[in-house]
C-alpha cells in the first residue's frame, strides 16, 4: 500500500485535451501522442473522463454501453496501444466508472421498457402514491423531481441526476454481478486505477421515504449498505490484484465516513474525493453567486479533513481543479498580477498535504478560466440552464454572465493549451469548445521553454517519491487563526516539515511558532527567494516557502 501514498494522478478530460484526426474533439490517440510529454511530469498514474459509448447527455457520463469505445474517441485497438506505451513509460490508466446510473439507451433499461422483469428489477422502480403524487419528494441534482414516468405503465424510475440516468438497484445481486463483470474486463486490459462516480448514492434503502427537508440528500447519501456493496467490489474486483489504487467520488459526505470508506482495513477503496473546500466561494450555499472566497472556511475545511483523516488512517485525494470545477488559479489566485506565484503556492499547498495529489490538465501550466464575453460560447447544459434560471429571477444579462465566468464548469473544458498555432495546437479542425484567448501566452510550449510552474510540480512530484515526511507524515494545522497564510506540519519518524502558504498580495510577518525557534532547518522548496528561517518572516505576496527540521 505504501508505494501507492507516493503516487500522483494527472486527470485528462479527453475531449479536451488533444485531436488527433482534426473533427474538433481530443480522443485516446491524441493521448498516445502526448505520453512522452505526461512521462516528463512524472505523475504515475492517467485518470480519463468516461469515453464509453454515450448519447453524451451528461458528457459521457450517461453509459449506454460500458465495456465499449464511443468511436468519437477511438477504438479498443486505441485504447490497448494507450495501455501498453503508458506501462512503457511507467504510467498506469485510471479509468471512470459510473456505477451509480446508466442511460436510458442502455441495452438493459431498453430490455426493461419493453417489459422484461429481469431487467425492470436492475432499476430504482415505484408506484405513484395514492393520492397519484411522485413516489417520493426527492429532487434531482440536475433540477426537478427525482422521477420520471416509465413508459406507458404507472410506474416511476428514480434519477437522482438528469432524466436519460436512470439509478441501478445495487440491492439487486444481478445488478452487483453485472458490475463486477464490468469492472473485472477493465482489469483484465491492463487497467491499474479506477475512479467510481458518486459511489456514495448506490445504497439507496429498500423503503423509500420523503425528505423532510424537501429534497432527500440524506435518504439516499452515505447509508451504511454502501459500505458493504464496496467491500463486496473490493473482494469481487480490484482487491484480487496488487496495487489498484481506486478513488471514490464523495457527494456531500462526512469526515467519518470518508475514513470508512478509505481506511485500508475496511477493504473498501484506496481514497475518496470530497467537495467541500469547493463551495467556500458560493453565497449562502449557492454555487450560482459572485462573492469573494471565504479563506478562513477553506483553512477550517482542509484542516478539517486532514486531521480527521489522519487520525482515523483514511486517505484523502488532493485537488483544486476538475472538470467540473472552474480553474482555482482564476478561483483563489492572482492570474493577472502574480500568475506565476499564484500557481506554484496552489501547487504546494496541496502536494504537501497527506494523501494523494490530483493534477487537471492545464493545471501545471497554470491555465486560467477564459472569461468568454458571449453566452453562446458556453455549452455545458447545466450553464445553460443556470442562466435562464438566473434571467427568471430578474437578474440583468451582464449580471448573470459575471456569474456564469467565476462558475461555468467550460471553465476547466477549454481545449488544453499546447501551443501558439491556431486553437493553441489542440486541433487543425473547428474545437468543440472555444479555445481561451490567452493561449499566445499560456501554453505548454511557451512553459517548456522560458516558464517555471511545469518545473515546479516536476520538483513537488519528486519530492514526494523521495521523501516519507511528505508521502507518510502525519498532519498538524497551525497558525490557524491567521487570516491570510494556511501553515501546517508534517512529521514522520521525527523529522518535520513546516509549510507556509500564503494566500494574499499584501505582504505579512509572521512570528514562527515557539517549537521552531533556535532549531536547525534546511530550506526545502518555495517560490520566493531561498532565506534561512529566523524568529520571524515575512512571505511575499502568493508565497509558499516550506522548512525541514532533522530528527
Amino acid at each position: 500500500m505504501s508505494n501507492m501514498h507516493e503516487k500522483v494522478v494527472y486527470q485528462i478530460y479527453p475531449k479536451s485535451f488533444n485531436d488527433s484526426d482534426g473533427n474538433g474533439i481530443g480522443d485516446l490517440r491524441g493521448v498516445i501522442e502526448k505520453i512522452p510529454y505526461l512521462a516528463g511530469l512524472g505523475v504515475d498514474m492517467l485518470w480519463l473522463n468516461p469515453f464509453f459509448i454515450s448519447p453524451q447527455n451528461d458528457n459521457g457520463y450517461d453509459v449506454a454501453n460500458y465495456t465499449e469505445i464511443d468511436p468519437l474517441f477511438g477504438t479498443m485497438a486505441d485504447f490497448d496501444e494507450l495501455v501498453s506505451k503508458a506501462k512503457e513509460k511507467g504510467m498506469g490508466l485510471m479509468l471512470d466508472m459510473v456505477l451509480n446510473h446508466t442511460s436510458t439507451e442502455h441495452e438493459w433499461f431498453q430490455k426493461a421498457l419493453a417489459g422484461e422483469k429481469k431487467y425492470q428489477d436492475y432499476y430504482i422502480l415505484r408506484e405513484a402514491k395514492e393520492d397519484g403524487s411522485l413516489p417520493t419528494n426527492w429532487v434531482s441534482k440536475f433540477g426537478g423531481p427525482a422521477w420520471a414516468k416509465f413508459g406507458d405503465t404507472d410506474q416511476y424510475y428514480l434519477h437522482l441526476f438528469d432524466v436519460t440516468q436512470a439509478d441501478l438497484d445495487w440491492r439487486n445481486p444481478e445488478v452487483r454481478e453485472e458490475m463486477f463483470k464490468i469492472v473485472n474486463f477493465w482489469l483484465e486490459k491492463g487497467v491499474t486505477g479506477f475512479r467510481f462516480d458518486v459511489i456514495n448514492l448506490i445504497g439507496k434503502d429498500e423503503v423509500l421515504l420523503d425528505a423532510e427537508d424537501g429534497v432527500g440528500k440524506g435518504r439516499y447519501t452515505d447509508r451504511p449498505i454502501a459500505h458493504e456493496f464496496l467491500h463486496e467490489l473490493n473482494q469481487r474486483t480490484f482487491g484480487r490484484y496488487e496495487n489498484i489504487m481506486t478513488v471514490g467520488e464523495m457527494s456531500s459526505t462526512t469526515v467519518p465516513n470518508g475514513v470508512q470508506y478509505s481506511n485500508p482495513k475496511n477493504e473498501e477503496l484506496s481514497m475518496i474525493f470530497s467537495f467541500h473546500h469547493l463551495k467556500v466561494d458560493y453565497e449562502n450555499g449557492e454555487k450560482w453567486t459572485k462573492v469573494d472566497y471565504d479563506f478562513m472556511e477553506l483553512k477550517k475545511i482542509l484542516d478539517e479533513w486532514q486531521e480527521g483523516m489522519s487520525k482515523g488512517n483514511g486517505w484523502n485525494a488532493l485537488f483544486w481543479n476538475n472538470h467540473d470545477q472552474p480553474r482555482a488559479i482564476s478561483r483563489f489566485g492572482d492570474p493577472v498580477n502574480h500568475f506565476e506565484a499564484s500557481a506554484k503556492l496552489q501547487a504546494q499547498t496541496i502536494h504537501l498535504l497527506r494523501g494523494t495529489p490530483y493534477i487537471y490538465q492545464g493545471e501545471e501550466i497554470g491555465m486560467t478560466n477564459p472569461n468568454y464575453s458571449d453566452i453562446h460560447d458556453f455549452v455545458d447544459v447545466e450553464t445553460i440552464n443556470a442562466y435562464e434560471e438566473l434571467k427568471e429571477k430578474g437578474l440583468e444579462h451582464e449580471e448573470i454572465m459575471d456569474i456564469i465566468r467565476e462558475k461555468s464548469r467550460d471553465n476547466s473544458r477549454t481545449p488544453m493549451q499546447w501551443s501558439n498555432d491556431l486553437h493553441a495546437g489542440f486541433t487543425t479542425g473547428e474545437p468543440w469548445l472555444k479555445v481561451a484567448d490567452n493561449y499566445h501566452e499560456i501554453n505548454v510550449e511557451k512553459e517548456l521553454s522560458t516558464g517555471s510552474i511545469i518545473e515546479y510540480y516536476k520538483r513537488l512530484i519528486a519530492l514526494r517519491k523521495e521523501m516519507k515526511v511528505i508521502s507518510e507524515g502525519n498532519y498538524r494545522g497551525i497558525l490557524m487563526d491567521h487570516p491570510s497564510v494556511y501553515a501546517y506540519v508534517r512529521e514522520y519518524e521525527g523529522e518535520e516539515l513546516l509549510v507556509l502558504n500564503h494566500f494574499y498580495e499584501e505582504p505579512v510577518t509572521i512570528e514562527v511558532p515557539e517549537e521552531f525557534q533556535n532549531r536547525s532547518s534546511k530550506y526545502l522548496i518555495g517560490n520566493g527567494k531561498e532565506r534561512e528561517l529566523g524568529s520571524s518572516i515575512t512571505l511575499e505576496a502568493f508565497e509558499t516557502v516550506a522548512y525541514l527540521f532533522g530528527k
